[in-house]
């Protein structure tokens, strides 16, 4: 991440030594405070500021916008995601 842009260190462009396999807590921890994108399991998607996580993949974010198939349908202050209904999360 030579360049100074948030990225995931799941995503292709990944260096080797910075992608960690065995303790995802590591790359939650490091993008807290950061925006990111939750796709649910329903295939929405939420953007907004990452405020925490807990074990149980539970999601609290901030100023966040909700987009249905790409479209932004609506904007919230602060939105609480249940874990179970997380497909993944992303930097953005």
């Amino acid at each position: 991440m030579s360049n100074g842009t948030a990225q995931s260190p799941f995503s292709p462009g990944a260096e080797a030594s910075e992608v960690s396999t065995n303790n995802p807590s590591a790359f939650l921890a490091q993008i807290t405070g950061a925006k990111v994108a939750v796709k649910l399991n329903s295939g929405v998607e939420y953007r907004g500021d990452l405020q925490c996580v807990d074990g149980y993949m539970n999601i609290a974010l901030e100023r966040t916008e909700e987009y249905v198939d790409g479209i932004l349908k609506n904007q919230y202050g602060d939105v609480f995601l249940r874990g179970n209904n997380v497909l993944y999360i992303s930097s953005i």
